[in-house]
């Protein structure tokens, strides 16, 4: 797929090379059955474990390869970006393994864990009074300011080659797969894990997975242009907000992307829930958001091999045990 004149598969194949070979830097996740998932949808149900990425999270892959890929007048004048979670500590860990300086904007109510966990990894941090909206705009205007480079969560095409690496491991370790759900926040993973997969296995189904209650990208996908839409509290926090104007990921969802699928909270509380069981492991709300679609639709797949990408284990711990016991939650918060 050729974009801005940059081939993103090619470029996916260079950051594939790039972000592993660095010490500290990304590693390759196992794509492993769940067995108990399988017998219920009839498919081969496969967990591809990126909350064993370093940090936590999928994001530790674009953001490595962004900084990896800046230029010595770049990385001299160091990096910024806004984020309380994921991308956060992906970037400051990036810019610590690339002896990058990085500067990240949180708002004030940044809880303590998440401002500690990203201070701990090295970076310089800046407290905004407002929203992490306020953060964002408070974050870029000091970048334009200082002539720095700004790293966007999803909104780069390095970024997005970074996290399509994912797909390429997925291509390598599955060759027969027959689909792969993937959570849809700015649509930074999914345009990279699709592109690649598109272009190495085109039969795969591509399938966007929304929460209801933040489903923008879903929204203007399917009004076939950019706007606010409608979002709600959700579990699935890391993949909530709105996409951004002109953003490069739009187009490449529309190209990408084969199906949608869109669940309740109580379908991704659920879907968190058994994977805590049968696979013992805690994963975030907008993992569960792929995983619930995945034991929805799954049955589709009778016979075949589906893949569903765990995006990331970063939650507060009393909020995954208020999602394991709510009726704990609904007593603690009466």
């Amino acid at each position: 797929m050729i974009i801005h004149d940059r081939n993103l598969v090619e470029e996916i194949m260079a950051a594939n090379q790039r972000i592993k070979a660095v010490d500290g830097g990304v590693r390759e996740t196992p794509l492993d059955e769940a067995p108990s998932f399988s017998e219920r949808t009839g498919a081969t149900f496969l967990l591809k474990g990126e909350h064993l990425q370093r940090t936590g999270s999928f994001k530790m892959r674009g953001a490595m390869n962004k900084v990896l890929t800046l230029s010595e007048e770049q990385r001299a004048k160091g990096i910024t970006t806004a984020s309380t979670g994921n991308h956060g500590m992906a970037t400051a860990q990036a810019a610590s393994v690339g002896n990058v300086e990085a500067t990240i904007y949180l708002p004030n109510s940044v809880s303590p864990l998440k401002h500690g966990n990203i201070t701990r990894m090295g970076a310089k941090t800046v407290l905004v009074e407002g929203t992490c909206v306020d953060s964002e705009r408070t974050a870029r205007a000091a970048a334009t300011k200082q002539g720095i480079t700004y790293v966007s969560a999803y909104a780069d095409l390095d970024v997005i080659a970074g996290q399509g690496t994912i797909g390429l491991e997925l291509a390598i370790q599955c060759p027969d797969l027959a689909a792969v759900y993937i959570c849809v926040g700015g649509g930074g993973l999914i345009s990279g894990v699709g592109s690649y997969l598109k272009s190495r296995l085109p039969d795969v189904d591509v399938i966007g997975c929304w929460a209801e209650n933040a489903a923008s990208m879903h929204h203007c996908l399917e009004k076939g242009e950019i706007y606010d839409a409608w979002e709600a509290d959700t579990l699935a926090d890391g993949s909530a907000g709105g996409v951004e104007e002109g953003t490069i990921t739009f187009p490449i969802c529309q190209k990408v992307i084969d199906r949608h699928v869109l669940v309740s909270e109580d379908d991704i509380a659920q879907a968190m829930r058994d994977v805590a069981a049968n696979e013992r492991f805690i994963v975030e709300g907008s993992a569960g958001v792929a995983v619930a679609a995945a034991l929805k639709t799954g049955s589709d797949y009778q016979g075949k091999k589906i893949a569903v990408v765990i995006c990331g284990r970063n939650i507060g711990y009393e909020t995954f045990c208020d999602v394991i016991n709510p009726l704990e939650g609904e007593k603690r918060n009466a």
